[in-house]
């Protein structure tokens, strides 16, 4: 552990060093990915020196114990027993910052609400969960654009995708993919029955082409004339955007947003995505020794958490958290139940490096 510390240390100062240096400062681009490695290594370094002091104190500690004077000696002893409990601790918190991290974490999210099973109960259920998340996005101080919206008939949302901005945006959401369902007496239902309906979330990383290295020139790219709701210009222009990627086949398509420039945007952004799936599945095919956490395989079909109204419990099914404050939860109070999942997904990396 002490060399992987030093390892980081090194780098640290060579990064407060890049940081000064003219040639890099003239870069945006570069001096903003070694600022943002800087300021990711401080905290891992700050307490990397409040260790290594507290080991050099329980050093002196353990060399007046070999005095003869008694004094001395007790002085010793309460200062081992204080000192000891600290340098635990201390292991502790360097054991979890040493831990690896996504490094898709710190990216923005293009952001899918869909109804689904349940009819119109599903659409105002996808509203309410649109409601929760924007609320909760708003007290991280993070920014949200919205590029399409259908509405349901009767209220709520058939579909919606946002952009969301701000710091680790990716790494608090990413868990929040796949199937919501929620357990309630519908607006809709005369005879006070409770009803299931549910929900689908797709959270997506927002790459830039370099992290995926993508070619331009290995792209094809189509438009055509956009289908469904979204108001009578998609039938008159040709707003929709098709991007093939030609060495692998992958397709991509966004017919979203209001114009063409956006749905190319957000088809390259979904592209991107697929194609970095598909070397991380590639990967962890080659590799059978690779545990995939529970919380991080992303199954965007399976039922991840249940909403039950009656009862104000809301369930996360992965990790089997069950939480009686659905009235604050629904009113966008999730930071718990985040947690909880990046607790999780933590112990299972922690156990992969053991």
């Amino acid at each position: 552990m002490i060399d992987k510390l030093e390892a980081i240390q090194d780098r640290y100062h060579l990064l407060e060093e890049q940081l000064s240096d003219p040639e890099i400062m003239a870069d945006m681009s570069r001096y903003k990915k070694v600022s943002k490695e800087y300021k990711d290594l401080k905290e891992v370094v700050d307490i990397y020196q409040q260790y290594k002091e507290l080991l050099g104190n329980l050093e002196t500690a353990r060399e007046m114990l070999q005095e003869e004077d008694a004094d001395m000696k007790e002085m010793a002893r309460e200062e081992l027993a204080m000192l000891e409990p600290g340098k635990e601790e201390l292991e502790e918190k360097i054991k979890y910052l040493l831990i690896p991290k996504d490094p898709e974490d710190s990216k923005d999210v293009i952001f899918e609400i869909r109804a689904g099973t349940g009819g119109d109960e599903a659409s105002i259920f996808a509203g309410d969960l649109y409601k929760m998340y924007s609320k909760y996005f708003e007290s991280k101080g993070w920014k949200t654009e919205v590029v399409s919206v259908n509405e349901g008939t009767v209220g709520g949302y058939s579909k919606l995708v946002l952009e969301v901005a701000g710091e680790e945006v990716y790494g608090k959401l990413k868990f929040e993919s796949g199937g919501h369902r929620v357990q309630r007496v519908p607006k809709t239902e005369s005879q006070g029955r409770v009803h299931t309906s549910a929900a689908s979330v797709v959270v997506m990383p927002k790459l830039e082409l370099e992290d995926v290295d993508i070619n331009r020139a290995d792209l094809k790219i189509d438009t055509y004339r956009s289908s469904g709701a979204g108001g009578q210009h998609v039938n008159k222009t040709e707003s929709a955007v098709r991007i093939t990627h030609l060495p692998t086949g992958i397709v991509s398509e966004s017919q979203d947003g209001r114009s063409q420039i956006k749905n190319r945007e957000i088809a390259m952004q979904r592209l991107a995505a697929k194609i970095q799936e598909a070397k991380r599945q590639a990967h962890e095919s080659e590799v059978a020794q690779t545990r995939k956490s529970l919380v991080g395989t992303g199954d965007r079909s399976g039922k991840i958490r249940t909403y039950n109204f009656p009862q104000n419990r809301v369930t996360d099914h992965r990790i089997n958290l069950t939480l009686y404050n659905l009235d604050k939860v629904i009113e966008g109070d999730i930071e718990d139940i985040l947690e909880a999942l990046q607790v999780a997904e933590n112990a299972e990396k922690m156990k992969a490096g053991e």
